[in-house]
């Protein structure tokens, strides 16, 4: 189920590190628990093409539209899990 912010979706990083870690496993084709959110996604097999669709799975998740350089700029599911909840953060 996808919320928008506006109907009020949690700021949870943990939640969203845990929601990035399952899309990005979804996408490398691997069990989530495997996804370690300090490494570089690029390393478990996330090309421009996977990288583009979860920024679709973002924004239609989060209501938050992504540039498709999001991967590149915050290369692991931590450092995105703390730029969108800052993104989502500054929309309250």
């Amino acid at each position: 189920m996808s919320m928008s912010a506006d109907a009020g979706v949690a700021v949870d990083l943990e939640g969203i590190r845990d929601w990035l870690r399952v899309r990005v496993a979804a996408y490398v084709v691997r069990p989530p628990e495997e996804i370690d959110p300090l490494v570089p996604i690029a390393q478990y097999g996330m090309d421009s093409v996977y990288s583009l669709g979860l920024c679709g799975d973002i924004e239609a998740e989060y209501g938050l539209a992504v540039e498709p350089t999001l991967a590149w700029e915050h290369p692991t599911v931590a450092a995105m899990a703390d730029h969108l909840r800052g993104r989502l953060s500054t929309r309250r």
